[in-house]
């Protein structure tokens, strides 16, 4: 039962996201509005987290399933891969550069926020 008031909750929050994403003029896809908010939530209230802990566990135990339907696009793919690999290849490693780069740059700030506020919960 934990476990499906986990989902429920997690689904809950994707929900809000996909209905404030429909709402909102902005271009951010509604589960990561729902991640959001749902992070907002954790952070300000602590509600109970086992069955969200539970649920999380379990989908991310299973999360390689879903790297199943990206490899399949990669084989139907293959013939474009091929005539498009250099713009490919360089797409990836700007992006994966810029992200890791801001992933620094954002953790060096809340860095600064904790120890300018004497939080120090890791």
């Amino acid at each position: 039962m934990i476990f499906i008031n986990g989902i429920t909750i997690l689904l809950i929050y994707e929900l809000i996201g996909e209905v404030a994403a429909q709402l909102l003029p902005i271009a951010l896809p509604g589960p990561v509005i729902g991640m959001f908010l749902l992070f907002l939530t954790l952070s300000l209230r602590r509600p109970s987290m086992a069955a969200i802990e539970m649920a999380s566990t379990t989908l991310l135990s299973h999360l390689s399933l879903l790297f199943v339907p990206a490899g399949v696009g990669i084989i139907v793919h293959f013939n474009r891969l091929t005539h498009e690999w250099l713009p490919i290849t360089i797409t990836l490693l700007l992006s994966t550069m810029i992200t890791m780069a801001t992933t620094a740059i954002v953790m060096v700030g809340i860095q600064r926020f904790q120890n300018k506020w004497g939080h120090h919960h890791a």
